[in-house]
């Protein structure tokens, strides 16, 4: 069982994650940008104003303003570099989420409450003020004030979520579905990648170049987000998307799969092809039009793809390969083959990526290929008319999760 404790951290950092791409996509111009992890957990640059922005995610905890008296001295500290005319003017801005205690914070601000709630601290019995050390008078404080937005009303978790996946939807004109499966999840990606990079230039990212980066065609995994949204609920939603169909049309399925060669399990591959012959195959007599599965297998070694065969043939699961004799050339005309009940032809299997292409371009049938990857994609195809479904998978059974 997963710790409730790692989950909430897990949720913290998402929910920064969430508010900088939803910070992202509210932008007016492709050309304003966003650096991660810069003066704070976002800055947020147009073409008329920077802001640095903390998040704050405290959904079990009630509000204090010893909670965020850090980052207010923080930036009051960088205000008075600016001041001093050794950094650019900018704005400041502190949001988060709360349990309760928002009305601690519900009217406005002036420099007495900013002074004796979030300037003063006492360590060891000795009392500091923190503007009067950095030599900042009221007047200055004013000005700070006027820069400084205390946002403690932020959306829930879920609110947030909710609107990220709506303005994605927005943007790339696609379904829910798109938008948290194939954008959202690369979204994620782009973000991460973009805080744990050394170099603070590095960190910095334009609206325009994040759409770009986030445009893809892959169903991505992304260990957190299955981590707290449940890895059974994550294959599921997949299964449901693309595998549920309860009248299975006769189609031309083609599946992709990738095997590791350090985790390869002869049997395991074995009982996934039955599986896979036994729910996307229809052979019986009285099907109008039969059909079964073509399937490519990623990473076999050419050895262990021929001892595979030899055990299915013995074990009277018919199959066929395109290869109609010894010493043969591949033919697309074999096979694709209509499978019957009379000839009990369960699946198609396909020996090479060159095969496959061959295959899938000599068919003018409706085509469906789901390709399931480790890391990288490893088969493409530039063929606008054939449905491409590219799905990372964490291990080989997450497959039989799925389908």
């Amino acid at each position: 069982m997963i710790d409730r404790s790692a989950v909430d951290t897990i949720r913290g950092y998402f929910y920064q994650f969430d508010m900088s791409i939803l910070s992202l996509l509210k932008l007016d111009s492709d050309d304003d940008s966003m650096t991660v992890e810069g003066i704070e957990d976002i800055d947020l640059k147009t073409a008329t104003d920077t802001t640095a922005v903390q998040c704050k995610y405290y959904e079990k905890t009630e509000y204090n303003h010893s909670v965020i008296k850090g980052a207010v001295m923080y930036m009051l500290s960088h205000f008075k570099e600016v001041k001093g005319g050794g950094k650019p003017r900018m704005s400041y801005a502190i949001r988060g989420h709360y349990g309760s205690g928002q009305e601690k914070l519900s009217v406005g601000i002036d420099v007495e409450f900013l002074k004796k709630n979030f300037l003063t601290y006492t360590t060891e019995k000795v009392k500091h003020h923190h503007h009067e050390e950095l030599g900042l008078t009221d007047d200055d404080l004013a000005e700070f004030l006027q820069v400084l937005t205390l946002d403690i009303n932020s959306l829930s978790f879920d609110q947030q979520l909710a609107e990220v996946i709506g303005k994605l939807k927005a943007s790339f004109g696609c379904s829910p579905f798109a938008a948290e499966f194939f954008y959202y999840n690369n979204a994620l990606r782009v973000i991460k990648e973009l805080s744990i990079s050394p170099d603070p230039a590095s960190r910095k990212i334009s609206k325009k170049v994040f759409l770009e980066k986030i445009n893809t065609s892959s169903i991505l995994f992304n260990e957190w987000f299955v981590q707290i949204r449940g890895k059974k609920q994550h294959l599921a939603a997949l299964r449901e998307q693309y595998f549920s169909t309860l009248n299975v049309s006769p189609f031309e399925r083609f599946f992709l799969v990738e095997v590791s060669q350090a985790a390869y399990v002869r049997d395991e591959l074995k009982e996934f092809i039955f599986l896979l012959s036994k729910k996307w195959a229809k052979l019986s007599k009285h099907e109008p039009t039969p059909f079964c599965p073509y399937l490519f297998i990623h990473g076999i070694p050419g050895g262990e793809l021929l001892e595979l065969k030899k055990e299915m043939m013995a074990e009277g699961f018919r199959f066929v390969d395109g290869y109609d004799y010894f010493g043969a050339d591949f033919s697309s005309n074999s096979i694709t083959q209509k499978a019957s009940s009379s000839n009990g032809v369960k699946i198609k299997l396909l020996n090479s990526a060159n095969d496959l292409t061959e295959t899938v371009n000599s068919i003018t049938k409706t085509r469906k290929l789901y390709q399931f990857y480790f890391s990288q994609s490893y088969f493409e195809l530039t063929n606008p008319s054939v449905s491409h479904v590219k799905i990372q998978i964490e291990n080989f059974n997450d497959i039989k999760g799925i389908i």
